[in-house]
């Protein structure tokens, strides 16, 4: 898996795929990696995929009620947003200095410093 925590992705598929900005026009959804599962091949993007629970009370939530959270999302579903030209783009793999990084596949800029 390509996708780390903390990297900004857009949603390319799915029904969280667009949102309308302020002047009306349809945006692609975009967000921040919380967190990565890769047994399962799924990653949990900040205001994407939003669900409904239905919590019960306990003692660290004593009223209970109805709760929304972000649920995870599969990988195949987002892209990386390209440091230098801020649209989705493919990961690569390249060797430099002995190390591998990651790098943006439209611009080839270097994703890990």
């Amino acid at each position: 898996m390509r996708i780390k925590t903390g990297d900004t992705v857009a949603i390319i598929a799915g029904r969280d795929q667009f949102t309308t900005d302020k002047k009306g026009n349809k945006v692609r959804t975009t967000g921040r990696v919380l967190r990565v599962y890769p047994k399962t091949n799924r990653v949990l993007v900040e205001g994407v995929n939003i669900v409904i629970k239905h919590q019960a009370p306990s003692q660290a939530n004593e009223k209970g009620g109805i709760i929304e959270k972000e649920a995870p999302i599969h990988v195949s579903n987002v892209a990386l947003i390209d440091p230098k030209t801020k649209t989705p783009t493919r990961v690569g793999i390249k060797e430099v200095d002995g190390k591998k990084v990651r790098y943006a596949k439209k611009s080839g800029e270097v994703l890990d410093k």
